[in-house]
Parts: C-alpha cells; sequence; structure tokens
C-alpha cells in the first residue's frame, strides 16, 4: 500500500513538472516573438528614415535582387499594355468623310479622298461616289469674280434693349443703332442668302497669285467653280476687339474657348453672372456652316479686322496697359483699377489661343489699323506709328497678314483709278507686306485686281443699311435680302447720318 501511494505521489510530481516546463516553454517562444518584431520594426523604421534622408539628399539606395527584379520586370511587362496599332478607317468613315468636302464644293479633295483608301476599287459605294463627285464637278460653272459682293458686320447686339435705350440722349446708344446689327438680324440674313443660293468664299479665293524668279508676288482673277444658280460672296467683321466703350450695352464681353476647344463668347448677364455660347457672328457661323456645309467654298468663314488700342478678342493685349502712359484713357484707367491682377502676357496668351483655334476653324485676320485710323486723313509719320504699333502688339497674338482693311469707309485712292506710282501711302503700305486693300462702299460690288495688289470694296449690313431699305428709303441691299423681313422688331427708328 506504501509503495503504491509513494509511486501515485511521483507521478503526479512528474506532470507538475511537465506543466511548469511547457509553460516556461511558452512564455519563452512570447518573448522571442515580442524582440523579433521590435526588432523588423526597428528595422524598418531605420529604412525608411535613411531612405527620407537619401530623398532629400536627392540619392536612392536600392538593394538589388536580380531574381526578384527579373520576375518583377517580367510581370510589368505584361500588365503594361501594348501600344495599340493605328486603326485603318472603314470605307464608311473615308466617304462620310469624301461626302463632307464634296458638300463644300471640293470634288478633287474628295476624290483624292476616297483614292487614299486601299482597294477602293473593289468597293462599290466607292467607286459610285468618285463617279457623283466627278458628275458634280463637270456641272460647276466659274463665278463671275466682278461681281461678287463683300459684306460685313461689327460686334452683333446681344440685348437691343441695352444697346438702344435712350435714342434721345444718349449718343452711344444712337451710334449702336446705326452701326450694329443684332444676333435677330444676322440668324435671318444667314438663312436667307443661303436660301437665295449665296455661297461664302474666302477673300483670297477671288484672285490668283503667282512668284516669280525674283520672288515678287504677281496676282490676276483667281477662278471660283460653283454649281449653277450658286452666288459667291466675301465676308468680314470690323472691330472684334470687345472695347471698354461697349460695357453695359448688351454686347458679349470677350471671346473664349469652351470645353471642346471651339470658339465661343462670354456674355455678362444683369446679375453679373458669366454665360459662354453663341453670342456673336463667329460662333453663331460656326454653328450655321456646320449643319450646312455647303453654305461655304471649301470651309471658307470670314476674315477679321482688328484694331490694338483696347487689345483684340476681348483680351487687354496693347502694351499700354502695362506701361500706362500719361495719355492713357479714363476707359483704361477704370479697367485696370478693376483687374489689379492683370497680366499682360497672361492676356497675350490666352488671346493667342482663342485666335490660334479660330485660325483652325477657317477664320482669317486682318489689320484694320492699330488706332481704327482714318487712313485718307492721317499723315505718313501717324501712319508709320500706327502699323509699328499694330505689328508689335496684334501681330505676335493673330498672325502676320497681308490683308488690311480701312476704317471709316475712307481710303487711298478712288474708284476706277487705284492705287497709281507715287502713292505713297499706299507704297509704304505695300512695303510692310500688305497686299489685299478693302475700304466700305455701298456699291453692290467693286473689285480690282491689278499686278500687285488686290482691292475690294463691302457693304456695310448694320442697323442704318437695314432700317432705311426696310423703309424704302435706299435700295441697296435688295440684291442679298428683302430688308423689311430682316429688321429686328426690338430696333428703334434710325437717325440719319450728318
Amino acid at each position: 500500500m506504501d509503495r503504491q501511494r509513494e509511486e501515485m505521489r511521483r507521478r503526479a510530481s512528474r506532470e507538475r513538472q511537465k506543466r511548469y516546463f511547457k509553460k516556461r516553454l511558452v512564455t519563452t517562444l512570447g518573448l522571442l516573438l515580442v524582440i523579433t518584431g521590435i526588432g523588423v520594426t526597428a528595422a524598418v523604421l531605420a529604412s525608411n528614415k535613411k531612405r527620407d534622408k537619401d530623398k532629400k539628399d536627392g540619392t536612392v539606395e536600392t538593394i538589388a535582387d536580380p531574381a526578384v527584379n527579373e520576375n518583377s520586370q517580367k510581370q510589368q511587362e505584361s500588365e503594361a499594355p501594348k501600344p495599340q496599332e493605328p486603326e485603318t478607317p472603314s470605307w464608311e468613315a473615308v466617304l462620310q468623310e469624301a461626302d463632307l468636302l464634296a458638300a463644300g464644293y471640293d470634288y478633287d479633295g474628295a476624290i483624292e479622298k476616297v483614292k487614299g483608301f486601299t482597294g477602293y476599287e473593289g468597293v462599290s459605294e466607292l467607286t459610285a461616289a468618285i463617279n457623283g463627285y466627278e458628275t458634280k464637278k463637270a456641272e460647276c460653272v466659274p463665278v463671275n469674280i466682278s461681281e461678287i459682293p463683300h459684306v460685313f458686320y461689327h460686334t452683333l447686339v446681344v440685348d437691343p434693349s441695352k444697346a438702344f435705350a435712350d435714342q434721345e440722349h444718349n449718343p452711344q446708344a444712337v451710334g449702336n443703332n446705326q452701326w450694329m446689327t443684332t444676333i435677330d438680324e444676322f440668324n435671318k440674313i444667314t438663312q436667307t442668302m443661303y436660301e437665295e443660293g449665296y455661297v461664302l468664299v474666302d477673300l483670297k479665293d477671288i484672285a490668283e497669285e503667282t512668284v516669280d524668279e525674283n520672288g515678287i508676288t504677281h496676282y490676276k482673277e483667281g477662278t471660283i467653280m460653283l454649281p449653277p444658280g450658286k452666288k459667291a460672296f466675301v465676308l468680314s467683321l470690323d472691330d472684334l476687339s470687345y472695347y471698354h466703350s461697349y460695357d453695359g450695352y448688351g454686347f458679349a464681353s470677350k471671346m473664349v474657348l469652351d470645353e471642346n476647344g471651339k470658339p465661343k463668347c462670354e456674355y455678362i448677364q444683369d446679375d453679373g453672372t458669366t454665360v459662354v455660347g453663341d453670342y456673336d457672328a463667329v460662333p453663331l457661323l460656326d454653328k450655321f456652316i456646320e449643319e450646312h456645309p455647303d453654305a461655304s467654298y471649301k470651309g471658307a468663314k470670314g476674315t477679321i479686322a482688328l484694331t490694338g488700342y483696347n487689345g483684340v478678342l476681348g483680351y487687354r493685349t496693347d502694351i499700354s496697359y502695362q506701361t500706362v502712359p500719361d495719355d492713357i484713357n479714363a476707359d483704361k484707367k477704370k479697367w485696370l483699377e478693376e483687374h489689379p491682377d492683370f497680366d499682360l502676357e497672361t492676356e497675350r496668351a490666352k488671346a493667342k489661343e482663342v485666335a490660334d483655334a479660330m485660325k483652325a476653324d477657317g477664320w482669317k485676320f486682318a489689320s484694320h489699323t492699330w488706332g481704327h485710323m482714318k487712313i485718307g486723313e492721317a499723315s505718313m509719320e501717324r501712319i508709320q506709328a500706327d502699323t509699328t504699333k499694330w505689328k508689335e502688339n496684334v501681330e505676335p497674338i493673330v498672325g502676320e497678314t497681308d490683308v488690311i482693311i480701312f476704317a471709316h469707309g475712307q481710303d487711298l485712292a478712288g474708284w476706277p483709278e487705284g492705287y497709281m506710282a507715287g502713292n505713297e501711302k499706299f507704297e509704304y503700305l505695300k512695303s510692310n507686306g500688305f497686299n489685299y486693300y478693302c475700304n466700305v462702299d455701298s456699291a453692290q460690288y467693286n473689285i480690282q485686281i491689278r499686278d500687285n495688289y488686290v482691292r475690294m470694296g463691302r457693304r456695310n449690313l448694320d442697323g442704318y443699311r437695314i432700317y432705311f431699305n426696310s423703309i424704302g428709303e435706299e435700295n441697296t441691299l435688295s440684291d442679298l435680302f428683302n430688308a423689311s423681313d430682316i429688321l429686328d422688331p426690338q430696333r428703334p427708328p434710325v437717325q440719319r447720318l450728318h
């Protein structure tokens, strides 16, 4: 019995020892894990500190593991998007582009577009299209260049109630009523002339230029081919600078680009908020031609005649805004006070971006003289100074141009004698690169193409002409439209010029 109890005591002792050692082992392992974790954490922190230090020092130390790097590189290469081969346009897409060219009377361009599609001979729709283009081209007839009218507008009126208010006492409102056209009138004229078969052509389409062995350019009548019944016309826009004097009179405030990079206009509403839309001739005509490609000959738009003294396209790009000379006018002073963050180079960069987009859409630019100068009355010294200002302040934004459109209807000579040898003003402008000259003329058309220049008269489609044609006191627009159908009902009677 004693022996049995002794054996049981020994077993109990051994069991206690086993539990003790097991407990010690677990505790020791736990401590080792904690110590290891602390060591790893310390190592990571040290590594991060070193990496941050290396970054500050401009260096990064890496530990290369060739096997890991090679596998990682292979994985990245397999996951990286492979360069896409440019998609070959379908024949349907090519045909659509060709049809658009043909709609604008560019039949040669349409045929070339189709023939550029590999295997076009085997696509019946494409060969049929070529035959159709050739047929339409053969039906076209040459336009009489000497009978092409040239029409022009100033900045369009968005809100007639503001532009024409107080005709009895406000000279600015009187001038707006005489010289400006409303958006409603512009849209009616554009639609009516389109329905009458008028097709917009570029100013330079009227002449053919050749350069001789001495680098001298010569001019002769150009060739414009249109379907029977179609009539060509040239368009220009004056003063697209959004002068300070327009503020508060219901005009757009500047040209801008929308989210698609297309030229639009800003308009400041009564509550001071600014909206962007089709508030002047440029976006309105762009939209019309997009919807009616046969309204334009080979994508032609208009020529925009710019001054520079208030900047261009609504941007204050003239150097005078930065230098602030003693003779700076009150409008500029007021604007500068309201825009303390003005930066000349920023304004010029924004204006150039808009001008580039307009040119990409087919618009051209011309000089209207920097100071809206009366060229016939101005001295040679003033013409020289003005030309320098235009080339320094406007040309860098809109690019070089050889077109000058005179302000105030003045010119350098009468019709039909033209610019003769010894005409000092003409010779000066010619030496400064101007080859195309336009004035204002109520005649149906006036075109003069000489060996060394091209000259064209323009008709103003403004409130004055529209109003007095609508009441039967003038007949200068009836070949284009019926003025009484065009007159904006919000336009008050227009005062006669004094």
